[in-house]
């Protein structure tokens, strides 16, 4: 996949795999900046500092944030990043919409229901893709009933998810109705990923969609990986995640968001460069172990925005009622296009 170390463009070529967007335990949410050494309306170059409120999921996907802070990509855009975690991209959206929050982490298909509701957001540059390799990639569904060896075999069962009426119980059902099953028989519940594992183990759910680190955790406890479900039902490789804002604030900051994508891609370019460099710094924003750290599947992180990958996720809620009207991806899309 081409990488660029400038703005993102939008790409219209294939990917494949979805993602996902829940809370992980936190060590480390990367630190506020003190007031007193703080310069607002300062650039990059010394010539002062600006902060901007980031909301982030605590999972692998983000760990370009963190070692963007760690090379100085922000630091030399003049940028300090306040980091405020959030339980998944449906939570952090109304925080960008609202205006609390400057800069948001989340999924695709939240920001496509969210234009569908009429908010204002719009796409700054890409975040985290799927791998595209059944075998290797880390957004998956998992179970401990060996009587489910299938997709289809879910109907009928229950499955956890982080959050209801969002990218995981969509995917899920995606997967079901690929592999001629009935999505619609599949009761689905909220649980936050740490608890899925045990939940699994008592028999209270019969299956998850889970994402790293708790697969590779998982596994250590006897759940195996039934499926990836985004190699199930599209040939597109999917681009997971955005960073995102409102129109208001793009508006208002175009010169700050400006520095903020470039160090963002910056970001992303060093950690899909650098494996061994992110597997080294889950631990200091993570709650696991080096040797969890060692072992987990990584996604692919892209500098490119896949309008394919867009147009994808307006049918997939579409099918499940979540969307309330149009979509107007051009809006959405527009700081990439």
């Amino acid at each position: 996949m081409t990488r660029h170390g400038a703005r993102p463009t939008t790409r219209s070529s294939g990917r494949a795999a979805a993602a996902a967007v829940l809370a992980l335990p936190v060590l480390l949410l990367g630190c506020s900046s003190d007031p007193e050494e703080e310069q607002q309306g300062g650039g990059g170059g010394g010539q002062g500092t600006e902060t901007i409120a980031l909301g982030i999921i605590p999972i692998i996907d983000v760990a370009p944030v963190y070692l963007g802070q760690e090379q100085g990509f922000f630091e030399d855009q003049g940028i300090e990043l306040d980091l405020s975690a959030g339980q998944g991209g449906a939570a952090i959206v109304p925080g960008v919409a609202s205006g609390s929050i400057d800069i948001g982490f989340g999924n695709n298909l939240s920001l496509v229901v969210a234009a569908s509701n009429e908010l204002p957001l719009q796409v700054l540059c890409s975040a985290v893709d799927s791998t595209g390799d059944p075998e290797r990639d880390p957004f998956t569904i998992v179970t401990a009933d060996p009587a489910i060896t299938r997709p289809a075999d879910l109907a009928g069962k229950t499955v956890a998810t982080n959050t209801i009426n969002a990218i995981g119980d969509t995917v899920v059902k995606a997967s079901v109705r690929a592999d001629g099953g009935d999505p619609n028989a599949v009761t689905f519940v909220e649980l936050p990923f740490p608890n899925m594992a045990a939940a699994l183990a008592a028999g209270d759910v019969d299956a998850a969609w889970l994402v790293e680190p708790f697969v590779t955790l998982a596994e250590g406890q006897g759940i195996r990986v039934l499926t990836t479900p985004l190699n199930d039902f599209t040939d597109v490789q999917v681009e997971v995640s955005t960073y995102f804002t409102s129109t208001a604030y793009a508006a208002e900051n175009p010169e700050l968001v400006e520095r903020f994508t470039t160090a963002m891609v910056q970001s992303l370019n060093y950690a899909q460069e650098n494996p061994d460099a992110v597997r080294a710094i889950l631990p200091t924003y993570l709650d696991i172990p080096e040797e969890v750290a060692a072992k987990v599947r990584l996604p692919e992180w892209n500098t490119e925005v896949s309008q394919e990958t867009f147009e994808m996720y307006t049918e997939l809620p579409e099918a499940q009622g979540l969307l309330g009207g149009e979509v107007d991806l051009d809006t959405l899309l527009a700081q990439v296009n």
